[in-house]
């Protein structure tokens, strides 16, 4: 089931669409950037906060290392290992075996000269002479405290600056990708207007002849090709006006009044009534009274016309259409081809057309979705493929 409740579907929703779709594309892959130069900035700036570190590390291990010599000579007199309270530190022997230690971690990387971990420094350097059979002595200190959030104050403020200014550098380029698609759907719809334009006099000089015609007096031969002739007069007609309102809607000023659904959906069945004749279509129809509405006229019929004639084009041969009319909506039921469940989703979208083998531009449904958003109607399509849909709308 799809349930459509202020749903815009028009070709600027569209365009809204790939714009958010491409600038979410461009933010991600830019963050990707931005993260991997701060990782190189981050490490360019920890090397130099070391390097700013090594002489008064090297000072701090010399005399340490004077230390271990003095405990050497003197092993058997004093066996305590030397301590500062400015640092921890460890020996170990050639074979990166462990002989004592005060460091707050157990894992030392030997192979390095200067490194950061766990906001701690660590300088190791060898030892010339094996004192207490050392190779190797380790220093720990605390890295400076200031230094990490200066550093990521900077990424931060740096890099929030600059991904605005690119994603704002994404946004307009992004429109002069656009431009070229604008351009086109603009003059789309100077064609269709000017098109539709050209047939609304035609047709309706036909329609109007035909009423004025006596058929009383034509044999049935004839009567049979007039009616021929309402029939395809009356689908361009509808066609006109969904033309004229895909492209004008944003121009109608709506003109609110009170309708009688009741009158208003026998009128329509009374139009289609030709349509429905010609597939040998079978109406039912529950119509209760007393049921009224503040809405657009024009706009209500082009919902419901919209709705029947799907009911109409997609049904088959001697198929059956039932239009119900309660306090809980409208309802419109015919036993045609049906969609497939994953198709529902898309049966809104303008230009959206799962059945080739009839007329028609896909746009009947998305005119049904912008009336119903205007109006804060509800829209809910059931169907199943090869039995018939059902569209309910609701208030």
């Amino acid at each position: 089931m799809l349930v459509l409740k202020n749903w815009d579907i028009n070709l600027r929703s569209r365009e809204k669409k790939t714009l958010r779709s491409f600038l979410f594309l461009y933010a991600f892959l830019t963050l990707l950037i931005l993260a991997f130069v701060a990782f190189l900035y981050y490490g360019l700036e920890r090397d130099l906060m070391l390097q700013n570190q090594r002489e008064a590390l090297s000072n701090l291990t010399n005399e340490q290392i004077v230390r271990l010599k003095s405990l050497h000579v003197n092993f058997e007199k004093e066996k305590i290992y030397p301590r500062d309270e400015r640092f921890n530190s460890a020996i170990y022997d050639s074979s990166l075996k462990q002989i004592f230690s005060t460091l707050g971690t157990h894992k030392v990387n030997l192979y390095e000269d200067i490194y950061l971990k766990n906001d701690y420094i660590y300088f190791i350097k060898e030892l010339e002479s094996y004192y207490l059979g050392a190779r190797y002595i380790v220093l720990e200190v605390p890295a400076p405290p200031a230094w990490s959030e200066k550093v990521f104050r900077k990424l931060l403020g740096y890099g929030a600056l600059i991904f605005f200014i690119l994603v704002v550098i994404g946004y307009f380029l992004l429109g002069l990708l656009l431009r070229p698609m604008k351009d086109t759907i603009a003059l789309l719809d100077r064609f269709i207007k000017d098109t539709t334009h050209e047939l609304n006099t035609p047709v309706n000089a036909i329609l109007s002849n035909i009423e004025m015609m006596d058929l009383q007096g034509l044999d049935e031969s004839m009567i049979k090709k007039i009616k021929r002739i309402t029939i395809a007069s009356k689908t361009i007609s509808n066609l006109y006006d969904d033309l004229t309102y895909l492209v004008l809607s944003h121009k109608i000023l709506s003109q609110d009044e009170t309708i009688d659904l009741k009158v208003l959906l026998e009128e329509r069945l009374e139009y289609f009534s030709l349509l429905f004749e010609s597939k040998k279509i079978q109406l039912s129809h529950t119509l209760e009274e007393g049921i009224y509405l503040t809405i657009d006229r024009k706009k209500m019929t082009k919902l419901i016309d919209n709705i029947l004639s799907n009911a109409i084009k997609y049904n088959k041969i001697g198929g059956v259409i039932d239009v119900i009319l309660s306090k809980q909506g409208i309802a419109i039921k015919d036993s045609g081809r049906g969609i497939e469940k994953s198709q529902i989703n898309q049966v809104f979208e303008r230009y959206s057309r799962f059945d080739r083998s009839v007329g028609g531009f896909g746009i009947g449904l998305s005119i049904v979705a912008s009336i119903a958003k205007e109006y804060a109607l509800h829209v809910k399509l059931d169907s199943v493929l090869d039995e018939g849909t059902i569209v309910r709308i609701s208030w």
